[in-house]
């Protein structure tokens, strides 16, 4: 009567890891953030396992021309603090942007990564380049449509 079936555990040693690429300027900044976690985290693939880290690298071109609906670009602000008092720093959307897009897409994707052992690992494989152009033409990067 029953099934013989276990539930699968993908073990270190069988990790295979591919290069995605995304263009930041297809779609919105928070659409783009939750395809590029999908992929650094690795759910996708029909081998996940939550405790293994089986993600793939992502680059990420076009950093500084995503897109922001709404009165986001003025409205939406980041915070800094060094810890000193008084020493609050706050910047827009829009002066992020023209300052380091590259942090604004690593703070959203940063913010969809589980808080977890992980998170570094994953973090360090996101490659964020300004514009069109990018360093990592030898690892043959699959262009993928961000939805």
């Amino acid at each position: 009567m029953a099934v013989n079936s276990k539930t699968y555990s993908q073990k270190p040693t069988e990790i295979s890891r591919r290069w995605v690429l995304i263009d930041a300027s297809t779609a919105t900044l928070g659409r783009v953030a939750t395809t590029i976690a999908k992929y650094l985290i690795g759910k996708y693939k029909p081998t996940y396992t939550a405790h293994v880290d089986n993600g793939d690298y992502v680059v990420v071109i076009n950093a500084a021309k995503f897109v922001s609906t709404g009165a986001k670009e003025n409205d939406k602000k980041y915070y800094r603090h060094s810890g000193f008092p008084g020493n609050l720093k706050i910047q827009s959307l829009g002066e992020m942007r023209e300052n380091s897009p590259e942090k604004v897409i690593e703070l959203a994707v940063k913010g969809m990564i589980p808080v977890n052992k992980l998170a570094a690992d994953r973090m360090l494989r996101l490659r964020i380049f300004k514009g069109e152009t990018h360093t990592h033409t030898a690892q043959t990067p699959e262009k993928v449509e961000v939805k």
